[in-house]
Order: C-alpha cells, then structure tokens, then sequence
C-alpha cells in the first residue's frame, strides 16, 4: 500500500514538473524579459538613502539597489532649456545626446526611434503611465497602451490637482479632455472636469484627492494584476515627484522635523556669481538668502515627498511580484536630474554641479540581474539606459542611438564604457569630467526674452574641484598654482570634446547663442 502511494506522488511530482516545462509557469514560457522603467523626477543621487547616505527614508528604493546593480557617477549630459527634464526625457527615450535632441527635446523627430516603437517591433506591448514632455506624434508611435497621462498642455502646479489624461490612441490630447481625481461625499475618487477658473496651486491636499504618486501607482498595480497578454511589456512609469510644488500627504511631512534636518556640505546662503539662469521660477521657491531655517524646511518638504514617493514605488514592486512577472522583469530606476535644494545657495536644477543639478541615482534590480549588491563607479548618460535596456534584452539597436550600452559592465567584461563625461546647459556653462577632478566654464553670454528683449548675463568664472574627495564640489581648485597643469590640460581636452559631439550652435537645433564665442 504505502510503495502504491509513493509511485502515484512521484507521478504526479513529475506530471507537474512536466506541466511547469511545457506550458511555462511563471512566465517561464516568454522567451524575451518583461522592462519596467521608474523615472522620477528632479530625484538627485543623494535622495536615495542608500546611494548618498543622507537623512532621507527609501526603503522600497534602497530595496532595489540591494537587489540590483548600482551605477554610482551615472549623469545627466546637460539642457539647452531651462526645464532639464524635457532634455532628460528625450535622451532616456531616444538613447541620443544632449547635442543631437530637436527643439531641445520637445519633439522627438520620426529619424529618432523610441525606446517604445523599438520594443513595440519586436513584438512588446509598450505601455506608458505619468508624465510625457514631449510632442504628441511620439508618444502615439511609442506606446501601444497608456493611462493617467500627465504634462500635455495643462498643468496646475498641484500634486493633489493634477490634469490627467486617458490614453488616445489618436495622440489628439485635447485640453478640454483633461479632468482631475477627486474625492466624492463617500470618500471615492471620481473624475472632475476643470473649470476655466481654476487657479494654479499648491492649494490642493491630500482631502481633496490622490496625490500623482499615489496615482500612477495604482495604475501600474492595475496593469500588472490584469494582464494576459503572451506577449512580454515594456511598461515606462515616469512619476512627477519629487519635482515641486513638495507636497506629501502630512504624515509622510510629520516624518521630517525641520529642527532634526541637516545641511549638505555645500550648502550655501547665495550663490557666489551669476551663473546664467539665476531668476527662473526654480530659483524663486524659496527667498534670498537661502538661511539656515528656509534650506532645511525645503530640504525637509523634499524628503518628505520623496519617501512618500519611495512607498508608492513599493506598492508597485508588490504589485509586479504578486502577478507573478517579477522573475521575468528587468527592472530599471532613474531620476531624470539633480536638485540643488539649497547647495551652492540653489533651488533648482538649472545648473552643472553633480548633486545640484546632473547626478541622478541608476540602478538596474529584478530577479533577472544576478550579480545582486555590485555597484559600479564607471561614467555612465542618462542616454545610455536605452541601449543597455535594448542589449540586455536582445533587442537590436537603432542606428539613430548614440549612447553606450552598459551591458559589457554588468557582464564584468569591461570596467567602463567612457574615460570622461562632457556636460552644457545653456549657452553659459560647459563641465569636463575626467578621473578624480571636473572642471566647470562659466561665460558671461547674449540671451533673449520676450519680456527683456536681448541683454547680456552670466559671469566668467571657472571651477576645479577633486570629486573623489569632494564630492560636493565645496573647494575650487583652479587658482592654486600646483593645480595650473592639470587645470590647463582640462580646458584644452574639453575644447576637443566639444568638436567631437558638436557642441556649437550650427550643430544644435534652434540654438541663437553658441558658449565658445564667449568662452
């Protein structure tokens, strides 16, 4: 009787096994891995707890890094425009540089694949849920599905406010489609249709409806818990925070006493020169001069978004495990820019200082990476991820892709891919990167508005800082004498730099003013 018993549960031991191999449980049957991509937004390096050490609580992201891979000098290339994130989103989606984007990345030319349409050709679904910058002709090409779309032409400045849109397969995104979520009598988020009278916030909390983190997370939870479809995803989840107005519901805000906030090491009261770009609405969310008690405060408003961002991002994590896709999910997170956040006497991200404005947190993580915990000091682009992503998932390459995969690096075949980074933004500041120093160009520059008409702003000044011991930038180096090589080696190698990638004005897209006619 008992050996009986113990030939039928060996059969159906090996029924299962059988059952497993051919039909593909845990998605062992889709031959390509599912990508989901996290980009958040003006999230600097040092805003995940785990990268930068800082007081700030991410444990769902610190989560990631544990069980991924860490790219520890990963970087925005630079802007032409003052809103980075739009030059950021372009690079990320198209894989090309600063140099190569049209319209300074608000349109997104037919020559230029998409990280989606590539995807979509090899048969992905590509689906897209928050924020989108550019121009509606790319974002339908891109995505086969979408949901909650944010950023097409009406915006409140309200976390708690925000303009969403359903997907239109058309890419039409009319403005009087936009509604906001709110709360009903019963406590149940409905639609509302915006009225032309509606003021731009912050004025909305978290009684009036869900905050956009919160948002987008339930709808990749939602994705996840539904889908069916044999074909793999790429799914990309560009959330708005923690770009200000730094609104979180106030319990994540009760987290971060202001008295219990410490400053960076480069916090500044004013910022020693004019840099360019020093009067944009960035710059004018906090008063002149940046004291002490105002710094902390926003210092505490941006944790306090972040972390709560950090918990929305777990939801989503478990959300992905529970549909049981995790195993078959290569999992990517960014941050499209820095954030000065009161270093160097900044607010925003309008500038070339690592942590103020270009170092941003890259790490890949899922159950498909195997070398959990690595993290690698080799230079990597904002732009590089889509070529990385595409390698890793044997999907091949547009030719229109300029950026470098990382693959190789993951693989331990190589220790990097780059010896030096090269950064712009704007006609006024230039950076060249290369082994434990950067160097930073100022120029005093023509520029034009439609307020001021054509004037004259900025300040000659270079920087030279050593970032292996001062990674904060807090100690220029480049008018002490023992420093005059290195220093005049750095300004010849990063003029060359600049005629490889193009930097001048004939060669970027809309461009009136070029930095070296004033440099």
């Amino acid at each position: 009787m008992y050996q009986s018993r113990l030939y039928i549960i060996r059969k159906i031991v090996f029924a299962l096994f059988v059952m497993q191999y051919s039909f593909g449980f845990c998605q062992t049957k889709k031959t390509k891995p599912n990508v989901l991509i996290i980009y958040t937004d003006d999230h600097r390096y040092t805003g995940v707890h785990a990268l930068g050490g800082m007081n700030v609580r991410t444990p769902n992201i610190d989560t990631l890094a544990k069980e991924g891979v860490v790219f520890t000098n990963a970087f925005l290339m630079g802007a032409f425009t003052g809103a980075t994130c739009v030059a950021s989103r372009a690079m990320l989606l198209t894989g090309t540089n600063v140099f190569e984007l049209q319209d300074s990345g608000f349109t997104i030319p037919k020559d230029n694949k998409t990280i989606g349409e590539t995807f979509q050709n090899v048969g992905y679904n590509t689906h897209i849920i928050g924020k989108w910058h550019q121009d509606s002709e790319s974002l339908k090409r891109s995505f086969t599905t979408g949901d909650k779309i944010m950023g097409k032409g009406v915006y409140l400045e309200d976390h708690f406010r925000m303009p969403y849109y359903d997907w239109d397969k058309a890419g039409a995104f009319k403005k009087q489609d936009a509604y906001l979520l709110v709360y009903d009598d019963q406590g149940e988020i409905i639609k509302k249709s915006i009225s032309k009278e509606a003021k731009r916030g912050p004025t909305g909390t978290e009684n009036n409806g869900p905050h956009t983190s919160e948002v987008f997370a339930t709808e990749a939870a939602k994705y996840f818990k539904n889908y069916n479809s044999e074909k793999p995803f790429l799914m990309y989840l560009a959330f708005h925070a923690p770009h200000d107005p730094r609104q979180a519901p106030q319990a994540y805000k009760d987290m971060y006493d202001v008295k219990d906030i410490q400053l960076t090491p480069s916090y500044m009261s004013q910022h020693p020169f004019d840099n360019g770009h020093m009067f944009l609405r960035d710059e004018k969310l906090a008063p002149w001069p940046r004291t002490p008690e105002v710094a902390k405060q926003q210092l505490a408003d941006y944790y306090a978004i972040i972390t709560h961002l950090d918990a929305q991002i777990g939801k989503v994590i478990a959300a992905l495990k529970a549909s049981g896709q995790y195993e078959n999910t290569l999992i990517v997170f960014s941050g499209d820019s820095g954030l000065a956040v009161g270093n160097h006497g900044l607010m925003g991200k309008q500038n070339i200082y690592d942590e103020d404005g270009i170092h941003v947190p890259l790490i890949f993580s899922g159950n498909l990476i195997k070398n959990k915990g690595d993290r690698y000091d080799a230079y990597a682009y904002i732009h590089d991820i889509f070529p990385t992503i595409s390698q890793f998932t044997n999907v091949p390459i547009p030719s229109s892709v300029s950026g470098k995969s990382l693959l190789p690096i993951l693989n331990n075949e190589v220790n990097n891919v780059r010896d030096y980074t090269y950064h712009a933004y704007r006609q006024f500041q230039r950076a060249y990167r290369k082994d434990d120093y950067k160097l930073i160009e100022y120029v005093r520059a023509n520029d034009v508005s439609k307020t001021e008409g054509n004037f004259k702003v900025g300040s000659k000044v270079t920087q030279l800082f050593n970032i292996k011991t001062d990674p904060w930038e807090t100690q220029d180096l480049s008018f002490f004498p023992e420093h005059k090589s290195r220093l005049n080696q750095m300004r010849k190698e990063m003029k060359e730099k600049a005629t490889v990638l193009g930097d001048n004005k004939e060669s970027i897209d809309g461009e009136k003013f070029d930095f070296w006619d004033f440099y």
